[in-house]
């Protein structure tokens, strides 16, 4: 049997690489993209009553984790990378169908004229990201409060102190208040749940760089200390 499915809509991300992205949805609730709808599910009555929820499933594809072949087992960031366990027991994108499934809040719905956009927080979700289907999270049936999580029984995510260098404050400075606050905010709690794959933190490696809504960071780590050295734009766009 084989299945094909249509995309009913792209995600625009403030993440544009890989690398920085979440390893599960809500770790970061700064972190905000938009869904728009393509045609022909771009109907408002599709959409009607969905703002009665604060929190949607996404059904989408690892778009960027396609492979010709799949294997059995797979190292979780979790475990460090040294250890494979099956890749039915992760959420590792590296899968047999590369579908992911993910939790993200509802922050605003927009429809005009036949363009609709659901704007959401808390995603781990690359920029253009294909989704293939939303359903409604009911917290009665979706939570299971006694659940066992296996190898990872607890969020990951510590406290670190962050600072930003001159450079980066006076580039900062470009845009308004609210735009800098969430924008800290957004650094702060990716860098809290620690992006660096393990084996360059065993190798030592304490300079890091990736893009972040139209910003390009670079920032140095030394134990839980973190240096905003350089953020320039790549775009004259505002990154809200």
């Amino acid at each position: 049997m084989k299945y094909e499915f249509q995309p009913i809509g792209i995600i625009q991300s403030c993440f544009k690489e890989k690398f920085g992205i979440p390893r599960q949805s809500g770790l970061i609730p700064e972190a905000e993209a938009i869904l728009t709808i393509l045609p022909p599910y771009n109907r408002a009555e599709a959409f009607r009553d969905i703002e009665g929820y604060s929190h949607l499933w996404l059904s989408f594809v690892f778009h960027a984790a396609i492979r010709d072949q799949w294997k059995p087992t797979v190292r979780p960031p979790r475990l460090g990378g040294n250890q494979r366990v099956g890749v039915f027991a992760t959420r590792s994108p590296f899968r047999p169908n590369p579908i992911g499934l993910s939790v993200v809040k509802l922050i605003d719905l927009d429809i005009s004229a036949q363009q609709i956009k659901l704007k959401l927080g808390g995603v781990d979700l690359l920029d253009g990201t294909p989704v293939l289907d939303i359903k409604p999270y009911v917290p009665y049936s979706d939570a299971i409060p006694d659940a066992e999580a296996g190898f990872a029984p607890t969020p990951p995510g510590r406290e670190i102190q962050l600072s930003f260098s001159r450079q980066a404050e006076s580039e900062l400075q470009k845009h308004s208040a609210e735009q800098v606050i969430q924008l800290k905010r957004l650094i702060y709690q990716m860098l809290s749940n620690n992006p660096r794959p393990s084996y360059l933190e065993q190798e030592k490696r304490n300079r890091f760089g990736m893009r972040l809504y139209d910003f390009n960071i670079i920032w140095e780590v030394e134990d839980d200390r973190y240096l905003i050295t350089e953020l320039s734009p790549l775009s004259d766009q505002p990154f809200a």
